[in-house]
């Protein structure tokens, strides 16, 4: 007999070698049939898979991310099986899931691939799904792999294999198909009801330029073909809301190619936007303790040695700046926080003056590949809301759990109501990849649990997603079209106070390292502002909008009354500005409209005699005329309903 324990804590005793698909039908058959996929002891195996040991069992329906990604997994072998029988002698690499759907990199030779082709692939795919053929994973011997893609002619998985252990390869038939694969998958093709191909693009093998460039073929699917529909209908949502789009139309920032790839450019308005950002979280700053502090864009390159960052990143950063001094060097920075070290080691401290709150809106550049750029979410150069603070052991979790509370407040004052916590640990089994003693990663990454525990957060541990220097809690939120972000994070280090020697005098005189919390709400504002453009499709709250209200004249001759219900706006705070172009009304409307201005004011001859306004907000709703103290009571009413006090 062997006993299987569930997620929920209970334990089932079976006969050995039963498979999860049994177990599943042991809960309920109606259960068992929507179970694709399943984990054993930490292990993704399939569900048909036989248990020979106790464990662990948990069982992934599509509505889990787990059994979504099996799903796509299995889609990427149908999409392989389907371009070899397009495209005879194509050479196949690799076929991950990804988070939305799957791709597949192919050498295609003389062969080309372009959206004609879609269809074509799409229908042979569905093909090969009606067939309901299993998936079926069978050990090989390294020697049988490479005969097998030897035999091929693909120099691709021969080298795949070449870099694996005897013993530890497998393979996944399904139909006439072969791959090599370490599993994962669906119980059969039939349960894909509906494919996508969504786009082809180039990828070099492995990520490395110097080596072929491959056709990467990305695509979706589902097991119902409502769910592709509402997939698509979700994806020309996204198109609307793709910040590039509204970045231009709203006149928010823009890239030029003399200055550089990746490096954007803020507009008057984008400016406003931003700075109006930073002023609320300096404020928040303040309050919580923080000082700000201002450090160069450059440092030498010993400063990055000494902290680490150069071992890791050095490739990713752009070049040593060499001056005419020999041998001196030095680098546009990478990262903040070697600075603020530098910062705190320019006094002595006493446990006394501990905490100390050192914040910078600090900007950084890293030297991205031109493939990977990507409007405000992937640029070479970018500000962070960064701050470190330096604590005794003791103010750790105090100090933690009030970042936390920060970095609560700023999500509900900007609608990011919708997210799950992320501890990010290390990866034991590549301890390499870290720096510091392993006695202080425990210590950091159980402060960080306990704090979230203690703050009754939403949860869940990540192995191997830790910074090299230390663990860190990660805000995943979900924007308005359901897609998940990495925002904001707090990291607990041990290791860079080691590294630059920091100390503080404790209460019995003797010299103690301090710990230090990074920090970063925003994590850049640049790719910030990019997420919340899309989240609110350009209809920022009305507290950080630019343009609050846009003053319409009817004709020229209602200019200097305008004029004067501006002024009155902008003594009640209220940020406006006056259209009195020479365009119809309607006109004038359409492009408030396309601005996202919350607020249309309309003066004529009927508002300059009462001494009121006609108002109308973005969307079309008429609230009639009012008197300017009323409206500036609305607005102030709806910015104090999101804008808490901190």
């Amino acid at each position: 007999m062997i006993n299987i324990t569930l997620p929920d804590g209970s334990v089932r005793s079976y006969e050995n070698e039963i498979t999860a698909k049994d177990v599943a039908k042991d809960i309920s058959e109606g259960f068992a049939r929507n179970v694709i996929s399943a984990k054993f002891n930490d292990k993704v195996i399939e569900t048909a898979t036989t248990l020979t040991e106790d464990g662990s069992l948990i069982l992934y329906t599509w509505r889990d991310n787990d059994g979504k990604k099996a799903f796509w997994h299995s889609s990427s072998h149908i999409l392989a099986q389907a371009l070899e029988e397009l495209y005879p002698g194509v050479k196949l690499t690799i076929g991950p899931a990804i988070e939305n759907g799957f791709y597949y990199d192919v050498d295609l030779g003389e062969y080309t691939i372009s959206d004609k082709d879609f269809k074509s692939i799409e229908a042979k795919m569905l093909e090969i799904a009606r067939g309901k053929h299993d998936f079926k994973m069978k050990s090989v011997s390294k020697a049988d792999a490479l005969s097998f893609y030897k035999n091929q002619v693909n120099e691709y998985k021969v080298e795949l294999i070449e870099n694996l252990e005897d013993g530890d390869i497998t393979f996944c038939d399904h139909s006439t198909f072969t791959d090599l694969c370490r599993g994962g998958h669906i119980p059969n093709t039939g349960i894909v009801k509906a494919v996508k191909v969504l786009s082809v693009a180039g990828a070099y093998w492995r990520g490395d330029e110097n080596k072929k460039q491959l056709t990467r073929v990305y695509g979706i699917s589902f097991p119902k073909q409502k769910d592709l529909k509402e997939y698509l209908e979700l994806l020309e949502e996204a198109k609307k809301r793709d910040h590039r789009k509204l970045g231009k139309q709203l006149e928010l920032f823009t890239f030029s190619q003399k200055v550089g790839q990746g490096l954007p450019l803020w507009l008057p308005k984008g400016t406003s936007l931003r700075n109006r950002l930073e002023d609320f979280l300096k404020k928040a700053q303040q309050k919580a303790g923080y000082e700000m502090v201002i450090t160069p864009h450059i440092g030498q390159k010993e400063l990055y040695i000494t902290s680490g960052h150069y071992a890791k990143y050095g490739e990713d950063s752009f070049q040593p700046i060499k001056t005419p001094k020999l041998d001196e060097e030095f680098l546009l920075k990478p990262m903040n926080c070697p600075h603020h070290c530098e910062i705190y080691n320019s006094k002595p401290w006493s446990y006394k003056e501990l905490p100390k709150r050192y914040a910078e809106f600090g900007t950084v550049y890293r030297y991205e590949q031109s493939g990977e750029l990507h409007g405000l979410t992937r640029v070479r150069g970018f500000t962070q809301d960064d701050a470190h603070i330096f604590c005794t052991p003791d103010q750790l979790d105090a100090e933690f759990k009030k970042v936390i509370d920060l970095v609560l407040y700023v999500f509900g004052s900007l609608g990011f109501d919708n997210f799950t916590a992320q501890v990010s640990v290390r990866d034991l089994e590549n301890p390499e990849k870290y720096i510091g003693a392993p006695e202080n990663w425990e210590k950091a990454e159980q402060a960080i649990i306990n704090a979230a525990k203690d703050k009754s957060l939403d949860f869940v541990i990540e192995s191997g997603e830790a910074a090299f220097y230390g663990p860190k809690l990660d805000f995943m939120v979900k924007d308005a079209l359901g897609r998940q972000w990495q925002l904001g994070t707090i990291q607990v280090d041990y290791n860079l106070p080691e590294r630059f020697e920091l100390s503080y005098k404790g209460s019995d005189n003797e010299l103690h390292r301090p710990v230090m919390i990074h920090r970063a709400p925003f994590g850049s504002m640049e790719r910030f502002i990019a997420i919340l453009l899309e989240h609110t499709a350009g209809n920022f709250p009305l507290w950080l909008i630019p343009e609050q209200v846009i003053i319409l004249t009817i004709s020229e001759k209602y200019e200097k009354y305008a004029e004067k219900v501006l002024n009155l706006l902008e003594n009640n705070e209220i940020r406006a500005h006056v259209d009195n172009r020479n365009e119809t009304m309607g006109k004038k409307i359409r492009d408030a409209e396309l601005n996202k201005i919350p607020f249309m004011i309309i003066v004529g001859e009927n508002e300059e005699k009462e001494n009121r306004i006609s108002v109308r907000r973005h969307g079309g709703e008429d609230l009639g005329m009012i008197s300017v103290v009323d409206f500036s009571e609305i607005v102030e009413n709806e910015i104090s309903k999101t804008l808490k006090q901190f």
